[in-house]
């Protein structure tokens, strides 16, 4: 996570090997396979007789569930938390409006559950577990494939997003009636409703973010 950190600026040389082997107390096994992974994911790369270097930021691959949520830890809070508000209001909305189209029986049974799950939640955890399933769910009755991954990839970021705003909020259900206004839209098959009322709701959490 040092990379994401700003710890190695782009461009510049990781240590050498036995340097690295020393600092994180790893065998050079385990230490090529790490860096493996980071090779994949785009943080680095090795040329011959130049070594290993920090690839430029363009080249991360930011769009993987590991290093958004390496990325959550390091970054500064607000900051990341705003870019992940961003790409839900983009996103979110016209899924609402996809799913009130395009549900099929057992999506709107499982959108069901977690709206009722929500309803029912004692305390913040089990909120934010029902309050998790049910913007996943949202995505899984859009009946887009593509969508369905995007849930996966931000899921461990969102959780912490969504547990952070229900201990920002006077209660932590106090977002319980927007997401009732969201179900109650894509249940009735009403598109621009349910567009309507995840663009409300998210307009909600900004608040509680820029609060």
């Amino acid at each position: 996570m040092g990379i994401l950190r700003g710890d190695h600026a782009p461009g510049s040389p990781l240590p050498r090997e036995a340097e690295l082997m020393e600092r994180f107390g790893v065998s050079r096994t385990v230490l090529r396979e790490a860096l493996r992974t980071l090779t994949s994911k785009g943080l680095i790369e090795s040329r011959p007789k130049v070594g290993t270097r920090v690839r430029p930021k363009q080249a991360w691959n930011l769009l993987d569930a590991d290093m958004l949520d390496w990325y959550s830890r390091v970054a500064p809070p607000m900051t990341f938390a705003l870019k992940l508000q961003e790409m839900r209001e983009m996103i979110e909305p016209y899924a609402a409006a996809l799913a009130a189209v395009n549900h099929a029986p057992d999506t709107l049974t499982r959108l069901e559950e977690a709206h009722r799950a929500m309803v029912n939640a004692q305390n913040v955890d089990e909120w934010v577990r029902a309050d998790l399933d049910f913007h996943l769910s949202v995505l899984a009755a859009c009946s887009n494939e593509l969508l369905v991954p995007l849930g996966a990839l931000i899921e461990r970021t969102l959780e912490g997003q969504l547990r952070l705003n229900a201990k920002r909020a006077e209660v932590y259900n106090a977002s319980l009636a927007e997401h009732t206004a969201v179900f109650d839209a894509i249940a009735a098959r009403d598109a621009d409703a349910a567009r309507r009322a995840m663009a409300d709701l998210l307009g909600v959490t900004r608040g509680r973010i820029e609060g």
